[in-house]
């Protein structure tokens, strides 16, 4: 393997061309971009007096393989000493709250909250969880996540919780989202052990094995529930992609949009505005349709299906606002589609990564989310949709919500388009499908990124160890 290509430089396309450039098969690793930026949707905004806001996402967990995979790269790129972790003891990690009829719930946590009736729910948990265990296994290959859990823990919990996680997590629809691809563990734990339940209790199936490096361990030991990093989020990708420089076998293109990929002698031709890269293989991390806009005519029949790969616009909303206005302490809020469809959620910044607050007196920032599968519903075009219209939403919602009144001294309105790929019904056969024609039809291409295995910042880089692995015949 002399020279591999690999498409889109944000998170997933630095965790492939890092573990290729790891490889001692791999001559060569070209990284193409098409922005002027490295790391996609990881994106933080740093203030001139130590103020941090992310324009993405803002907090990794450290559980499960993916998670220890995650923690193993960041301390292979030497930012452990910049890690900000979030316990499981901390008031952010137990106070998470919905916006529900008006007014903010504390989702219940622990024993005692299982066992009590608690607002706005109107039974305890527990009384759903010990009845799930009788319920009868789906018999259908796939199935919506609202469907999936109506069916085994009553459609109260999926009305209310279930959707709000959905639109905190996917920006999404649970009601159209996949639970198969969404939530693989539910969906495993039902067809391993017939019982969620019994799903967490014995394990639900085989999982990737990852071994822990120190700082895993140490994640485990001081039980994070979450993690940051002390400059915000993007000094990942921006220690990744100085990583790759150092490393003498990676050439990192910024501005560098890829127009046309085609079967070449030797493997592959990437057009570019002003050039053109020779691979012998090629790594996309392209977002799925960006994706179907370059492929040749030989790859007709994964075009729809890449077409079909839908993603959301989201408006991300950050403010700051002068002293301590908040009237609980948490994590946040999210705020199902029942209550308000255009108004996702709202994150307490403040709260887990104090860290991030300006030093020179308190202040409390807020990032309020908004719009998803229901923007265009909420907002209209993203196309003609105004910052000012979205930062008037977002105010009123700090206002309503919270009841702060006062006019926040800071704000930045964020429109990310096209941001969170949706797995619908039926997105684990459409995947199957891709890779099984690039298999069949000798292919030297590997599909990576959020739009296939996981959106989450850990499972997109563990799609880009897979995806190298795979190639070079290596093992996770």
């Amino acid at each position: 393997m002399r020279t591999v290509a690999v498409l889109g430089g944000g998170i997933g396309g630095l965790a492939a061309s890092y573990y290729l450039c790891k490889n001692p098969q791999v001559t060569k690793v070209v990284l193409l971009e098409f922005s002027s930026r490295f790391g996609g949707w990881v994106w933080s905004s740093r203030r001139s007096d130590g103020t941090v806001f992310e324009l993405g996402p803002r907090g990794i967990r450290p559980a499960g393989a993916v998670g220890r995979n995650t923690l193993n790269m960041v301390e292979e790129l030497g930012l452990g000493t910049e890690i900000l972790p979030v316990p499981f003891s901390h008031v952010a990690s137990k106070n998470r709250f919905l916006y529900v009829k008006g007014k903010l719930h504390r989702m219940p946590s622990g024993i005692s909250g299982l066992l009590r009736t608690v607002p706005p729910f109107s039974r305890p948990l527990l009384f759903s969880i010990a009845t799930e265990i009788l319920v009868k296994k789906g018999t259908n290959d796939d199935e919506s996540i609202h469907s999936f859990v109506s069916r085994r823990l009553g459609k109260e919990l999926a009305d209310i919780a279930v959707d709000s996680l959905c639109r905190g997590v996917f920006a999404g629809d649970c009601r159209k989202l996949s639970v198969r691809s969404c939530f693989p563990s539910l969906y495993n734990a039902e067809q391993h052990r017939g019982s969620l339940t019994l799903g967490m209790l014995l394990g639900s199936g085989p999982t990737p094995t990852v071994s822990a490096g120190p700082l895993a361990q140490r994640s485990i030991k001081e039980s994070w529930a979450q993690w940051s990093l002390k400059r915000g989020m993007e000094s990942l990708p921006e220690s990744l992609s100085d990583f790759l420089q150092r490393s003498g076998k990676v050439e990192l293109h910024r501005d560098a949009a890829v127009r046309q990929i085609n079967p070449s002698a030797a493997g592959w031709t990437v057009q570019l505005e002003d050039g053109v890269v020779s691979a012998d293989h090629i790594i996309s991390a392209l977002p799925a349709k960006a994706l179907s806009s370059v492929l040749p005519s030989c790859c007709r029949p994964l075009v729809q299906q890449l077409q079909d790969i839908s993603a959301v616009t989201v408006a991300v909303v950050n403010l700051e606002y002068e002293g301590g206005i908040l009237p609980v302490t948490g994590f946040g809020h999210l705020v199902p589609s029942s209550e308000d469809k255009g108004l996702l959620g709202v994150v307490y910044d403040s709260i887990p990564f104090p860290q991030h607050n300006r030093a020179d007196g308190p202040t409390t920032r807020l990032t309020v989310m908004m719009g998803g599968a229901w923007f265009q519903e909420a907002f209209g075009p993203p196309e003609s949709v105004t910052a000012e219209s979205l930062l008037l939403r977002a105010t009123g919602a700090v206002c309503s919500h919270l009841g702060v009144s006062a006019a926040p001294s800071w704000s930045r309105v964020t429109l990310h388009r096209d941001c969170i790929p949706q797995y619908q019904l039926g997105h684990h056969q459409r995947v199957e499908s891709l890779r099984s024609f690039v298999k069949d039809n000798n292919l030297s291409l590997s599909l990576t990124g959020s739009s296939f295995d996981g959106v989450s910042v850990n499972d997109v880089i563990f799609s880009g160890r897979t995806a190298v692995d795979q190639l070079l015949g290596g093992g996770v």
